[in-house]
């Protein structure tokens, strides 16, 4: 059974740092893209970022380009995301997803969800 559980979350202000964690188990984690989406209230799930299985591709949401970064170590079975400049429209809840291939693209392709983080960021 796959497992994904997410950490980092919490409160904080505007132009502040948190750092999202989400350790996988259950199937080979290093033969899988992974992701980082998020879903505000009253709005639809987003993706925020992807990383392929190596990390040696990314890509980002542009609202979050050069305030993000996604990385993985594939020892620790462990996808991260860090935070910073936070705004108060980054006021979500986290989710990391693990894809069905080692490139996985589209929200469709990512299979397997964590139960999420709160991020509250107050201005």
């Amino acid at each position: 059974q796959v497992q994904l559980v997410e950490s980092g979350g919490g409160l904080v202000q505007a132009g502040g740092s948190l750092r999202l964690s989400c350790t996988a188990s259950g199937r080979t984690f290093s033969n899988y893209a992974m992701g980082w989406f998020r879903q505000a209230p009253g709005k639809e799930r987003e993706v925020v970022a992807r990383i392929n299985w190596t990390g040696g591709s990314t890509n980002y949401a542009d609202s979050v380009k050069g305030r993000f970064t996604i990385s993985r170590d594939n020892a620790k079975n462990t996808v991260y995301l860090q935070m910073n400049s936070l705004k108060p429209e980054d006021t979500a809840v986290y989710y990391c997803a693990t894809g069905s291939s080692k490139s996985a693209y589209a929200t469709a392709e990512y299979i397997y969800w964590g139960q999420g983080t709160q991020v509250t960021v107050s201005s």
